[in-house]
């Protein structure tokens, strides 16, 4: 019988427990799902993010700016052409 190992990345976001965590199959994306067993809430460990990272999104719209149309960036970079318009639309920070 083998016995259950703690681990600390394993800590249930809702009652914040260590202990009573275990596998609960794979979400849509392939990920590692995992159930609390005292609060019944499931949780991935370690989410994929769908965000672009700052880097590509000040690269997509420089492109656009230089005369390029949000489609053709959109092919450039291998996105959508809807991620770069609403880029656009998006107030500057």
């Amino acid at each position: 019988m083998r016995k259950a190992v703690i681990d600390e990345n394993k800590k249930c976001p809702n009652c914040h427990r260590i202990d009573g965590q275990a596998k609960n199959g794979r979400n849509r994306s392939g990920t590692q799902q995992i159930i609390c067993r005292h609060c019944k809430k499931t949780y991935t460990l370690e989410p994929k993010r769908h965000a672009y990272d700052e880097e590509t999104r000040k690269l997509a719209l420089k492109i656009y700016y230089a005369g390029t149309s949000g489609r053709g960036v959109g092919k450039i970079l291998g996105m959508s052409k809807a991620n770069v318009y609403n880029w656009i639309k998006k107030p500057q920070d």
